[in-house]
């Protein structure tokens, strides 16, 4: 279904509904960086709070006035007066305009149980606030967004008062009526008829769609509406946000542009650049599965998949994956096909040939190798070192002769020692080091790295950034075979390599040397 020529604005709450979930925290700094991002990706609308809840807000909005905007507007949060109060007496709606943003939003309440349960006030009262509110802010000179909290619940209670509290924001002078399915319990079906009888009602104003995850819904939910004509969609970056989540601003972009035609931003290549910069300022790690931009968005793994992306990519690719700034990944495990392994040995540089017996041995050296417990898909390196052996591209760099760990555990309270020493020649010169460190992985790390340094010093370049344990048959208990994933960099490039093994330390022991090892091959 194309809406080709439809125009819907961007309003990004990652900043406000988005901080309210778990795990999700943002400095000053942190907001403003986010907010400068959004900018130049293309939100219309950036949420920066609620002025005055929290000191970092407060922080935002004051830096926030003296920055440049170059495409966004940006918007404080806030709610109706209170229902005891004029609305030019309740200090915060003083504080939404001392905010000093060109854009203000404001919630009221739809559903007649939190007027008369929550806020103990009277349907007649809840309209006047509405009203009153909007009609105030506007007259200060702000452009008025209405949140119509729980709209949808409240509809399906009692529709003539959700109507009407519509009704009293639009009177009042709101640019746009957003419908929020604060509880996210309500369906795409539903979220369509409700919307459809909206624009019915309230014909004057047009409307927006703030929806939640919690039924897994949310961006269909943000579809349904659009497709009925929704011209504004609240959401947040990889939809972060209270409980599940809002809706996934990641995912209803591309939706929107690709598969509704319809132009929200400049550059959606940019897309899976800002969902990875999100995470990174929050310090989250990026959701792998995501659709669109997760990493494994385009990643294949079984054999037939392989060869038939080999031959026509859109086969098993729904977009182009540079569409949304990703890439084609394919992964090699006991699955794969030749296809898989052609493809991934032209990707590291090492081509095969079809039907080969390079390329048969190869095969079979991995699906023998995942037996043993052996994982590819985030082990690379691994993976290209196996090329390398099977089809006689690997040099020889050492031999090991012998490696030991000792732990020395004292009663008088000094602190632990883990030595290791090495014992191994190296093209042609015997080397035996030791050294002591912070734990086993540690102490065969830097006695490995003395023994190698005098004849390869580029090795002082590579670092371990990330390390990893998985215990593969855990009733085996403290008998039970495990592998070890470790991750390194030379600050340019980070390649993944597995060990397994019954031993704890052979398996890193394995991935360890695998890590150098690939180093120095790629560098002769």
């Amino acid at each position: 279904m194309s809406r080709e020529g439809q125009q819907v604005s961007l309003y990004d709450t990652t900043l406000r509904d988005g901080t309210q979930g778990e795990g999700f925290q943002l400095s000053g700094l942190d907001k403003l960086r986010i907010a400068h991002r959004l900018d130049e990706f293309g939100a219309d609308y950036i949420e920066g709070g609620w002025p005055g809840s929290n000191p970092k807000d407060v922080e935002f909005f004051k830096a926030a006035a003296d920055e440049q905007w170059n495409h966004a507007r940006i918007a404080a949060f806030g709610s109706t007066r209170r229902h005891d109060l004029a609305v030019e007496d309740d200090p915060q709606v003083k504080l939404l305009i001392d905010a000093a943003t060109p854009v203000i939003t404001i919630f009221g309440k739809s559903w007649k149980l939190h007027v008369t349960e929550v806020l103990k006030t009277t349907p007649e009262e809840n309209f006047s606030m509405i009203q009153d509110t909007v009609r105030y802010l506007g007259e200060a000179g702000r452009e008025v967004i209405y949140d119509a909290e729980h709209f949808f619940d409240g509809y399906k209670d009692d529709h003539e008062h959700a109507m009407q509290t519509l009704e009293a924001a639009a009177e009042g002078g709101a640019k746009c009526l957003v419908l929020c399915d604060t509880n996210g319990g309500t369906m795409p079906d539903e979220i369509g008829a409700i919307c459809t009888a909206v624009k019915e009602r309230v014909p004057g104003v047009p409307f927006g769609i703030h929806t939640h995850d919690d039924c897994g819904v949310g961006v269909a939910n943000a579809i349904a509406a659009v497709d009925v004509g929704a011209v504004q969609v609240q959401g947040t970056v990889n939809g972060y946000g209270e409980r599940t989540g809002n809706c996934n601003m990641t995912s209803v972009i591309p939706i929107l542009q690709l598969k509704r035609g319809i132009e929200v931003v400049n550059d959606l290549t940019k897309l899976k650049e800002l969902s990875l910069f999100v995470d990174e300022v929050s310090n989250n790690s990026p959701h792998n599965r995501a659709p669109f931009v997760g990493r494994t968005a385009f990643s294949h793994k079984g054999g037939m998949h392989v060869n038939a992306v080999q031959k026509v990519a859109h086969s098993y690719e729904h977009i182009r994956p540079g569409e949304v700034g990703n890439s084609q990944i394919i992964l090699v495990s006991e699955l794969s096909g030749q296809s898989n392994i052609l493809m991934k040995a032209e990707e590291i540089g090492l081509p095969l040939a079809k039907g080969s017996e390079e390329a048969k041995a190869v095969l079979a050296k991995v699906k023998e190798r995942e037996k043993e417990g052996y994982s590819y898909e985030a082990a690379g390196g691994s993976l290209e070192l196996l090329i390398r052996r099977e089809t006689g591209k690997h040099v020889t760099r050492w031999a090991l002769r012998e490696y030991q760990c000792n732990f020395r555990h004292y009663r008088d309270g000094h602190n632990p020692v883990c030595e290791a020493t090495v014992n191994m020649e190296v093209e042609g010169i015997a080397e035996h080091t030791a050294s002591e460190g912070h734990g086993v992985v540690n102490a065969l790390d830097k006695a490995l790295r003395q023994a190698l340094m005098r004849h390869f010093p580029a090795i002082q370049g590579v670092s371990l950034i990330d390390y990893k344990v998985r215990i593969l048959d855990g009733h085996a208990a403290t008998a039970a075979r495990t592998r070890v994933q470790i991750v390194h960099t030379d600050g340019e490039r980070t390649w993944g390599t597995v060990g397994v093994s019954d031993s704890i330390i052979e398996a890193s022991w394995i991935a360890l040397t695998e890590g150098i090892d690939l180093f120095l091959q790629r560098e002769g």
